[in-house]
């Protein structure tokens, strides 16, 4: 039954960090690549313009966004590592204050003194079970897969690429920039009011607010990008 229940936990907490990263590289992807095409839009004549500086900054940003989940990934790893050896190092040689750090912890829960003193001497009687403890109770940490960097830039990666092709696409199918930007528009606005709503349900907050605010977010760079680059092509 325990071990049941510990990998029903690893599991959702898998889960939830791939969903985390879908998250960050599908905002990403589609408000960034949908502002700078709007961008282009307003300043160009030409669709192949929009495609190639779109194309040239989904697969540096797919790439960014990776190496940035990546970073994240093995920082969260290294941090863990030296917390573990830390702890190693001080129920070794510090065991009566370690205990003391356990029995105010329970005492936080209104356990009283004599429980407190059972508890702290069953558990300093195995190392590893002690330290796997105040890691998750002192410091709140929990031990990271060893394969989330790794996955976290493959899933960050692939999600701006998926989220940066769709405000594209629509430049593939028209003739000019002004066609393609009403297009690429529509698509995103729909596609950012389904990714806020589906975000806001799994993160549990209200899906429609959550929805309007991601779609407004998009519309404000986009829009912003637009009027800016009109602004700069009258001057210049």
């Amino acid at each position: 039954m325990t071990s049941s229940k510990g990998t029903h936990k690893e599991e959702h907490l898998r889960s939830s960090a791939f969903i985390t990263d879908i998250v960050i590289g599908m905002s990403d992807g589609l408000t960034v690549p949908f502002a700078l095409a709007a961008g282009l839009s307003g300043a160009v004549q030409h669709n192949s313009v929009v495609i190639t500086a779109g194309i040239a900054e989904i697969v540096a940003g797919s790439i960014a966004m990776g190496l940035g989940g990546y970073l994240a990934g093995k920082t969260e790893q290294e941090h863990y590592q030296s917390e573990l050896q830390r702890e190693y190092a001080e129920v070794e040689n510090i065991p009566e204050k370690e205990k003391d750090e356990v029995k105010l912890i329970f005492a936080q829960y209104g356990l009283n003194e004599s429980a407190q003193n059972t508890i702290s001497d069953e558990l300093a009687k195995d190392k590893d079970k002690w330290v796997d403890f105040m890691l998750k109770y002192e410091l709140g940490l929990e031990k990271p897969d060893a394969n989330r960097a790794r996955n976290s830039a493959a899933t960050i990666g692939i999600s701006y690429i998926v989220g940066g092709l769709i405000p594209l696409s629509a430049y593939f199918f028209t003739h000019t920039p002004y066609q393609g930007l009403l297009i690429s528009a529509l698509l995103t606005v729909i596609c950012l009011f389904l990714f806020g709503y589906f975000k806001s349900k799994v993160t549990g907050q209200p899906p429609l607010k959550g929805a309007f605010k991601v779609t407004m977010i998009g519309i404000t760079a986009a829009a912003a990008a637009f009027f800016v680059a009109k602004l700069f092509n009258q001057l210049f």
